[in-house]
């Protein structure tokens, strides 16, 4: 970056010229102040465009005593090797910014005397704006400090800029004597004798009868010569009195040496402190690269180990192991991912210190991210028998494109922190538009008490949002700031609702405060580290939207953000799966909150849905003989409220004269039982759902209750490793990786679904393995490896691909790629880094994917799939 443009990001004429007007005082005996840069010629279109002008001609004193009026009236400069522009001044001169002090005689002579010497150079007198003369002192300025005996063209190739200060010489003069000459008239005379023929800078030409004194003054620039003419007007006066004149004259000379000599030094000071502010410009820039690299080299080098901890803690999972060899290994297997968010949410705040946290922006399913998030928490919930429950409003499109792991971040601390407080009663998260919610500013639940989840009292949550400017009631229709600025942005609003123990009143205030807590006993007994919600509302920021909250101590809390996302293009299929399309349901529940929830699943199915609360009513329905329903699913609190009714329904609908009669479920809540589940199943011949429901377990459940899958398949709702190893049965993958535990931890993954796997611990070993045409269907490379990373093999392996594709195009097609189109292998970067510049680097070296270490055999299948199931060529 040249000088010119560091100046412009340190400056500007508006801070330059406050600057000078503020200090004029340090500096009484000039008119103004202003600063040229030194451009060359090959610089200068990149400068015209920084500055949005061009340069301009200025004329030189034989044809134009002073610049142009006006940077319109002027002709822009023709090309020369060098320019000299104003770009700042103070604001009375102003209007010479854009010209070239080379483009006249003097001033060109002025510059090119003050750049060789490193001292002043006074101008020629010229006339002001106030039409009187004045002249112009010229210093240099220069990039870095050089000694007294520099050589000229050391200082030429040195020089950087020009600045020069202007002083109005009548002003001058006639103000300093005119108070020293008391009752006695003076006439001064003030000229440049540079020249045979002196230039007259003060006074007129009346010579006067009177005493005459004739002194030299010295500006500073020994190649110009000044004198000063004083004359009394009146008669003689007494001998002392012209010793007094004298001497007083002599004291106005040293003065003006010492403003001079003044304004020297503190142009000097200002150039010191300018050089002083870059200096500390290039250490703050050099300090947050190494903050960088200290984030991404932390993250690697205790994410690694980690990684392979919790890779072999999972693979002996595997095995056959007793209860108790099972707990243990699932404490450490808890224990280690405690370790690692711990770790992320630090390297999160630091990130977001230092303004380096970034979003991505791709498609994905809001629905399964809450999905994933229900069963993430879902072991918790039921230990705790808490009711887990969410609901997507119909209104939100199928696909958005976001960042769905800042997403799911936010949620999960929200719905994490719910968890840990609440120990009864339920967690609620909802989805909806803010649409939805603007003409009653409520949403569905919490308004009443008895219209909830589990029938325990929650916080009104339209005080969680009352105060986002989203809301305001005051601003204009045209000012709303969720009116989307695209056809195309979708506002969301986010609730997680809890029963949970509150947050006390005292303590609502710094909720969102980093590493505070409500009180010391909090952390003893819930842990955690404080920082969770602080790092949420900053992504929710950076999401464009606004976060808040609703508690009453022993009653709950209610926790709501906002989002600003993109709808993403429609494919026009609906991702429902065809098998239940045909399918009708009835939910049974007396809390319309829940059997909302049920039908919300359901839909998600494509099932057909309709939900009673009214046991009697649907009796005498099917005593009609009126259409039943395929599938009937009943709470198990709304069973055993209507115990005494429940035998006459189940006998009711297996003896009616079907070949097929309706399939009953019992939808269960741990521990929430009087009379106990399996009980009730045995007894009736039931289905039994495990709540909190998730659209791929109820899928899993209700095809195992009609006979499209066998049971042995299926554990928990989870479809078996049979399942989701058919995608990657007999793959060849290759993992690259000089950690043998990493090793270890990604083959064992893939191999547990049935991938034939080949492993390297080298680069260069990968780029022998990967030359084309090879067997393989993709590869998990990573990145920091020695003698040659992840990112130079990447690049080695695409420059083979490329050269094989140009023979295919010729039709030079070697045989074992008659039936290849084009040849690209998926290669997935593995890496301990977690900041963004790493997935951007990924990118530029054309990887097809990212995944950060540790992980685990899921994510691992859940990348592969995704290669295979897009791939749009065989190999």
């Amino acid at each position: 970056m040249n000088f010119a443009c560091l100046l412009l990001l340190l400056l500007s004429q508006t801070t330059f010229a406050r600057y000078a007007e503020r200090t004029a005082f340090e500096r009484p005996l000039t008119s103004g102040v202003a600063y040229a840069v030194r451009v060359t010629h090959a610089e200068r279109e990149q400068f015209e465009r920084q500055q949005g002008w061009s340069i301009k001609k200025m004329y030189s004193s034989k044809k134009q005593s002073s610049p142009s009026p006006g940077p319109g009236d002027a002709e822009v400069r023709e090309p020369a090797e060098e320019y000299a522009p104003v770009i700042f001044a103070q604001d009375a001169y102003k209007h010479v910014i854009s010209f070239d002090m080379l483009s006249g005689n003097e001033d060109r002579e002025n510059v090119l005397r003050a750049r060789e010497s490193g001292k002043g150079v006074l101008t020629a007198p010229f006339k002001l704006l106030n039409n009187r003369l004045g002249v112009i002192l010229t210093y240099t300025v220069y990039k870095t400090e050089l000694p007294p005996n520099a050589r000229p063209q050391e200082r030429i190739q040195a020089a950087i800029g020009y600045l020069g200060g202007i002083f109005d010489i009548e002003a001058l003069v006639d103000k300093l004597l005119h108070q020293l000459a008391g009752k006695q008239s003076i006439m001064v005379n003030v000229y440049d004798t540079t020249n045979e023929r002196p230039i007259s800078m003060y006074g007129s030409n009346d010579t006067g009868s009177g005493m005459y004194y004739k002194s030299t003054l010295n500006f500073g620039d020994p190649s110009r010569k000044h004198e000063m003419h004083c004359r009394f007007m009146q008669k003689q006066p007494w001998p002392w009195l012209a010793i007094t004149s004298s001497l007083g004259t002599l004291v106005i000379a040293l003065l003006i040496g010492y403003i001079f000599q003044a304004t020297v030094k503190r142009i000097a000071k200002v150039e010191a402190d300018f050089q002083k502010m870059t200096e500390l410009k290039k250490r703050a820039e050099a300090a947050d690269i190494a903050k960088s690299q200290f984030l991404a080299t932390v993250s690697h080098e205790i994410r690694t180990p980690m990684n392979g901890v919790l890779g072999m803690l999972q693979m002996i999972m595997d095995t056959d192991l007793d209860t108790t060899q099972q707990d243990y290994v699932r404490t450490a297997q808890a224990s280690g991912k405690a370790l690692v968010s711990l770790i992320n949410e630090v390297l999160d705040q630091a990130k977001i210190e230092s303004g380096k946290l970034e979003l991505e922006m791709v498609p994905f399913d809001l629905r399964t991210v809450c999905d994933d998030i229900l069963s993430l928490f879902c072991g918790k919930a039921q230990e705790k028998g808490l009711e887990l429950a969410v609901y997507v409003s119909d209104q939100v499109p199928e696909t958005l494109i976001g960042d769905p792991g800042r997403i799911r971040q936010i949620i999960t601390n929200l719905v994490g922190n719910s968890i840990k407080f609440t120990e009864r009663g339920h967690i609620y998260l909802t989805v909806h538009v803010i649409e939805e919610v603007m003409p009653s500013l409520d949403v569905g639940t919490g308004a009443q008490y008895a219209n909830t989840l589990s029938g325990y009292p929650v916080v009104n949550r339209k005080r969680s949002w009352e105060n986002f400017r989203l809301f305001n009631r005051e601003l204009n229709s045209c000012e709303m700031p969720f009116a989307p600025v695209a056809s195309d942005s979708v506002n969301l609003i986010i609730s997680v609702e809890d029963t949970g123990v509150g947050i006390p009143f005292e303590a609502q205030s710094r909720v969102f405060t980093p590493f505070m807590q409500v009180g010391p006993s909090i952390a003893r007994i819930h842990g955690g580290t404080g920082i969770g919600l602080s790092i949420s509302k900053c992504l929710v920021g950076l999401m464009k939207g606004e976060i808040g909250f609703a508690s009453k101590p022993q009653v709950g809390s209610t926790f709501t953000f906002t989002a600003v996302l993109t709808r993403a293009c429609s494919s026009g299929n609906e991702n429902k799966p065809s098998e239940f399309k045909e399918i009708s349901a009835l939910v049974f529940d007396h809390r319309p909150v829940r059997a909302k929830v049920t039908k919300y699943h359901l839909q998600r199915l494509g099932v057909q849905t309709e939900s009673m609360t009214d046991l009697d009513q649907y009796i005498s329905k099917v005593n009609f003989g009126l259409q039943v329903a395929k599938l009937v699913l009943i709470d198990k609190e709304t069973w055993l409220k209507e115990s005494h009714s429940m035998p006459m329904l189940v006998s009711k609908l297996r003896n009616k004269d079907q070949r097929d009669s309706p399939k009953l479920f019992l939808l269960e809540n741990p521990k929430s039982s009087v009379m106990n589940s399996s009980d009730i199943s045995r007894e009736f011949h039931l289905n039994v759902i495990m709540k909190p429901l998730r659209a791929s377990m109820l899928q899993v459940s209700l095809q195992r209750a009609l006979g499209g899958i066998d049971k042995v398949n299926c554990r928990n709702g989870v479809v078996g490793n049979s399942t989701l190893g058919s995608l990657l049965h007999k793959k060849q993958i290759l993992v690259v990786d000089d950690n043998i535990v990493n090793l270890k931890v990604a083959a064992g993954a893939l191999k547990k679904y049935g991938a034939e796997v080949t492993c390297a611990d080298t680069g260069k070993k990968a780029i022998t393995l990967l030359k084309p045409p090879h067997s393989f269907d993709a590869c998990f490379m990573d990145i920091q490896m020695p003698e040659m990373d992840g990112f130079q093999a990447t690049k080695r392996i695409r420059v083979m691909e490329r050269d094989l594709n140009e023979q295919i195009e010729r039709g030079e097609v070697p045989p074992e790629c008659a039936s290849v189109q084009r040849w690209r292998t998926p290669i997935l970067a593995m890496t301990a880094d977690v900041i963004q510049a790493t997935y951007e680097e990924c990118l530029k070296y054309e990887m097809d994917g990212y995944v950060s270490k540790p992980f685990e055999g899921e994510q691992l299948y859940r990348e592969v799939a995704r290669f295979f199931q897009n791939q749009d060529q065989v190999q």
